[in-house]
């Protein structure tokens, strides 16, 4: 009895998981772990894990740090390390020191991804990893008086040639060094190469494998999503409270959301499995910050109720949704939710649930024309999904004339009225004749 509860456990966490191998096929993650996680002995765990996800048909770029190893071999070398404002000062008769410690690293991972003994996780993987000078740097200064030498900033990223080698089906391996025109090598910071990298790359994610548990609330609690404005609220009113690699890691995140990055992901390396439970379950372990919000994506207010008729009643006219009078939409309103750009809401949602079924409808979305090509209508789905499932919804469904595909394309399948829930199924309307389509909240 106990193996088969134990194999019914593994099924249905590898069918939950299936939602994410689909969706995370072809896409392409940047992947950050510091000189710390290469020295822990639960490294392999990492690679394993990392390989995998190659086996999945994820496009991997791996960034390393290298900070104890340089500390080290300066130390060896009876080299005292100086800082200023948590950025290495690397002056130029060290850097041979920078150089041999960041190769050490980087042919240690290379070795680690390597391998495929019978009988160990790597067994069959087969992964090609490629290195190269894909970083062009520039220095990073004089800031303060202090001057930093070949402490350097990332000038430009070559996105073609890395995108070249992920088509091949490498792994791309980057080190935190940047090269200048001019022949100069500068000593990078690694989170500073990951988000310029995920940036040039439009990367589909960018994951942060960090030496804590993420970002926290003022009680220690973990925050598992935060879009960005409520980023740059913690990093404005908790910031100073928190340790550096934190600040460092959310600044870093908050950036790469306003240049594009959808998605940037913080985990802890001291959790085993953090990637995968990460991806590939439904409430991960780390904290996520979404770019969805930047625009202003919130629950709608009485005020907003002109904007929404605005944005609906050339859809209702075309008879692509129901039509709804203001006094329907005033009662309503709290159901909504909203994205609204320079003061004029682009995009609505709606969600009603239906506690006793635990289902849930999702109605009126809509985008505006002008805004439809840039995934606003997915980030108002996956918001309204996130939402029925904080009130426990199994399932949600909704009513269409004209955009069954579009749901279709994003996992609703096709039902029929008897699967609705009774209140909603006594107001359907026939003669409408709307697809009902219906999709498993997992």
């Amino acid at each position: 009895m106990e193996k088969i509860n134990k194999n019914n456990t593994h099924v249905d966490w590898f069918r939950q998981s299936a939602p994410y191998i689909h969706a995370h096929r072809g896409r392409t993650f940047v992947i950050l772990f510091g000189g710390e996680a290469v020295e822990h002995a639960g490294f392999a765990h990492l690679i394993h894990d990392i390989a995998l996800l190659g086996s999945l048909g994820v496009r991997i770029v791996l960034v390393h740090g290298a900070r104890p190893q340089i500390e080290q071999q300066l130390s060896t070398l009876k080299i005292k390390s100086e800082f200023a404002d948590n950025m290495r000062i690397t002056l130029n008769e060290n850097m041979p020191a920078v150089e041999q410690a960041v190769g050490q690293v980087r042919m240690s991972i290379e070795a680690k991804l390597s391998m495929g003994l019978p009988n160990t996780p790597m067994a069959g993987a087969a992964l090609r990893v490629v290195s190269g000078n894909f970083i062009t740097a520039r220095p990073y200064g004089i800031r303060n008086g202090i001057d930093y030498c070949q402490t350097g900033n990332v000038r430009n990223v070559d996105a073609d040639a890395i995108d070249q080698h992920l088509q091949n089906n490498n792994v791309v391996l980057i080190s935190p060094i940047g090269y200048s025109p001019s022949g100069e090598i500068f000593n990078l910071r690694a989170e500073d190469v990951a988000t310029e990298t995920a940036i040039a790359l439009n990367a589909d994610k960018l994951i942060f494998v960090m030496e804590n548990n993420g970002v926290t609330d003022k009680k220690g609690s973990l925050l598992q999503q935060l879009n960005l404005p409520q980023a740059e609220n913690w990093l404005k009113d908790h910031g100073t409270d928190e340790d550096d690699e934190t600040q460092s890691h959310l600044n870093n995140a908050a950036q790469a959301c306003r240049s594009g990055v959808h998605r940037v992901h913080l985990v802890s390396r001291k959790t085993d499995g953090a990637l995968l439970l990460e991806l590939y379950t439904r409430d991960g372990v780390g904290t996520l910050v979404t770019a969805e919000n930047y625009e202003g994506l919130r629950t709608a207010s009485i005020d907003d109720i002109g904007g929404i008729m605005e944005l609906i009643s050339p859809l209702e006219e075309q008879g692509v949704l129901v039509k709804r009078s203001r006094e329907q939409l005033e009662l309503d309103i709290n159901n909504f939710t909203v994205i609204e750009r320079d003061g004029m809401i682009i995009a609505c949602a709606a969600l009603f649930a239906f506690d006793k079924k635990r289902a849930a409808e999702l109605a009126c979305l809509a985008v505006h024309p002008d805004y439809q090509q840039h995934g606003r209508g997915d980030d108002l789905m996956q918001h309204v999904e996130w939402q029925a499932r904080k009130q426990h919804m199994k399932k949600l469904f909704t009513l269409t004339t004209q955009t069954m595909h579009w749901f279709i394309e994003r996992g609703f399948v096709e039902c029929d009225a008897d699967d609705l829930p009774i209140e909603k199924k006594s107001l359907y309307n026939y003669q409408r004749n709307s697809k009902i389509l219906c999709k498993a909240i997992v």
